[in-house]
């Protein structure tokens, strides 16, 4: 997996050392209250373990998913991805997303629209004609990273996972 570097981030693959920090952030409510259809944390250590090992079975030349560090103190502080979005039942799309969670202790700093930039430029270098991101109606924070990141905002959409989502593209 291809890994980037920011002035003050670092991002790289899930390792199996990494299921500390992924129980961490996702057993938060306040991570995961816009993640998913129905929203949960995680509760049991194990679970962390076994998100890794599928986060590191998936393999494409552009899509990942990677842990971001912050350079200066070594201290890991969310995860971005770039993937296959799945499309609402009855409808026909082949479109890519990104996304990010980010560890309530790093929120305010710019380190979601720091690391999510280095990654679409990364989609979009590769040759990914679009990228999209969708977010809960209600997540006005990573709406925010949408548009610093110079995304389009389109409305509320039912295009992807079977939900209605404020949709967001780089394209106009």
């Amino acid at each position: 997996m291809r890994t980037f570097e920011t002035d003050r981030l670092s991002l790289r693959g899930w390792e199996p050392a990494d299921a500390d920090f992924a129980f961490d952030l996702y057993s938060r409510w306040e991570v995961q209250r816009y993640i998913g259809r129905e929203p949960k944390v995680m509760t049991d250590p194990a679970q962390a373990v076994a998100l890794i090992e599928r986060l590191r079975g998936h393999e494409h030349p552009v899509h990942g998913y990677w842990v971001v560090v912050e350079r200066e103190t070594g201290a890991q502080v969310g995860t971005v991805l770039l993937k296959a979005i799945p499309a609402s039942v009855g409808v026909e799309r082949d479109d890519t997303e990104i996304g990010w969670h980010f560890h309530p202790d790093a929120w305010g700093h710019g380190y979601a629209t720091e690391a999510a930039a280095v990654v679409l430029r990364h989609a979009l270098d590769s040759g990914v004609d679009e990228v999209v991101a969708v977010t809960a109606p209600d997540n006005v924070a990573s709406q925010g990273v949408c548009l610093r990141l110079g995304m389009h905002a389109h409305g509320l959409s039912d295009r992807y996972y079977d939900v209605t989502c404020a949709l967001y593209s780089t394209r106009d």
